[in-house]
């Protein structure tokens, strides 16, 4: 054995863990903080070095952070897709909150232009890796542009489910640095290993294609749905114009209480007033549910596992994902905060307007304060048509009025309470009821997949690669692949 040094840590708080590494373990001569050498970390490097195994810095020719100097005046609704950080989830690009720049501003940047197949990583907060499935985009500062060698030992389909599992997941996270805010060290990440699996990548690939595919035609279900609500508005194919000139009465900043020339935006006023005139009918958020607010518990809390604790970064229009814990304890002090079946979980902080519909019992869990309890209190309205709403441009337009000029999002629970909701006929809610619980399925279809495949790898690293075929084949092969 050779020299060996010691690394002394605090786990949790509450107790002392002490690491002790050989020398040849040191893998960074930028790292030789206890964080970097925890056991986990250095066990499961080994378990990878002992199978044919690459590093990602060899395998790419593009490893670049995303755009730094663009300005959010520069979003806009349509021109070429402009991915954030928030929009990394679940191994694959999430495009419901996606944005666009200009395509001056994507060919100016033409070092992080991305096209399908290539991969997009998280550089602060938190790891994450997604597979790019748009024909093209370009991503922000908080990212990291990925492209592969032609000649590369990997795909990019298996790379990212591997960097999504246990053992690709952990290195990403070995590697974030920093003491306020947390983001990847471009250099030492390059040499997270990445084993050879020759045997299953062509079957991840192949599983992730289809994922991918029931994935598009989730999206499809989706649009085929916000389609029927905008139609029955008159409103199909609207786009919000912003106007540089326009005269309102000054009778109309009294009542309103605000004399900032964006919250009287025709185009506001356009949506409003397309909700208000339709021969449905329409009502006020506020009367349609009941609005509970959650609770903070500061960062202190938090732990690396116990009751999930859901902040604005968690929550989608598809989704929850994890990411903070608290402890039971803690928990059963907050309970009355848990999340209900059949409420809907809807930001009003940070990203106001994300709307997430609890189809059936939620497992523990305690919403942070930026997210709102709304559970429905009229039957002329159902749970996954008003979420809809709440997630189209009726509702998004409406909190762009309400919060805009504001450095911080941040969207009042009485202004959330004013929302306009167009109150659509029995037979058309029932329809796009439909599409969303159809969405809802085949998406749920393609993360069983993507799940799957990241089990495969974990097992064909842990055991053989044979073991995790016949694995695969058995959970996959009746969806005929």
């Amino acid at each position: 054995m050779g020299e060996e040094s010691k690394a002394v840590f605090l786990g949790g708080g509450l107790s002392m863990q002490i690491s002790i590494i050989n020398k040849s373990d040191i893998v960074s001569a930028f790292r030789i903080d206890a964080e970097c050498y925890q056991e986990k970390y250095i066990s499961a490097q080994k378990k990878l070095l002992k199978i044919e195994n690459t590093r990602l810095g060899d395998e790419v020719f593009i490893f670049s952070k995303g755009i730094f100097d663009i300005k959010s005046e520069c979003y806009s609704t349509s021109g070429v897709p402009f991915v954030r950080i928030g929009d990394l989830k679940n191994f694959v690009i999430e495009q419901g909150n996606i944005i666009y720049i200009p395509e001056t501003e994507h060919l100016k940047n033409y070092k992080t232009a991305l096209k399908r197949g290539d991969i997009i990583l998280s550089k602060t907060a938190y790891p994450a890796a997604s597979f790019v499935s748009l024909d093209e985009c370009n991503t922000s500062q908080d990212t990291i542009a990925v492209k592969l060698n032609n000649n590369s030992k990997v795909n990019s389909e298996y790379l990212t489910v591997f960097l999504n599992s246990k053992y690709g997941f952990d290195q990403m996270r070995r590697w974030f640095t920093g003491n306020v805010q947390m983001h990847l060290n471009l250099i030492d990440s390059k040499n997270i290993v990445i084993p050879i699996l020759d045997t299953i990548q062509g079957k991840v690939k192949s599983i992730f294609s289809s994922a991918i595919r029931l994935k598009t035609n989730s999206e499809i279900k989706l649009n085929q749905a916000h389609a029927i609500l905008l139609h029955e508005l008159n409103l199909t194919n609207w786009q919000p114009k912003h106007q540089l000139t326009f005269i309102k009465n000054y009778s109309d900043t009294e009542q309103a209480g605000r004399i900032d020339a964006e919250y009287f935006q025709p185009k506001y006023e356009k949506i409003v007033k397309a909700i208000q005139s339709y021969s449905g009918g329409w009502d006020t958020l506020g009367t349609l549910v009941s609005v509970r607010k959650s609770v903070e518990v500061g960062s202190g809390e938090y732990l690396d596992e116990g009751i999930p604790f859901l902040r604005i970064s968690n929550l989608s229009s598809f989704e929850l994902s994890e990411e903070k814990y608290i402890s039971e304890s803690l928990y059963q002090k907050l309970k009355k905060n848990q999340p209900e079946e059949g409420e809907i979980l809807f930001s009003k902080d940070g990203t106001p307007g994300i709307a997430y519909y609890l189809h059936e019992k939620p497992h523990k869990m305690i919403p942070s304060g930026g997210i709102l309890r709304l559970q429905i209190r009229m039957d002329k309205i159902n749970g996954e048509y008003l979420t809809l709403v709440l997630n189209s441009i009726l509702t998004q337009e409406q909190i762009n009025r309400d919060v805009g000029g504001s450095i911080i999002s941040h969207w009042r629970p009485d202004q959330v309470k004013e929302t306009v909701i167009p109150i659509l006929s029995e037979e058309k809610q029932t329809q796009i009821q439909q599409k969303v619980t159809e969405s809802f399925n085949l998406r749920k279809q393609s993360k069983h997949l993507l799940e799957c495949a990241k089990k495969a790898v974990e097992m064909a690293i842990e055991q053989d690669e044979q073991a995790a075929l016949n694995w695969l084949e058995d959970e996959t092969g009746e969806l005929r692949i």
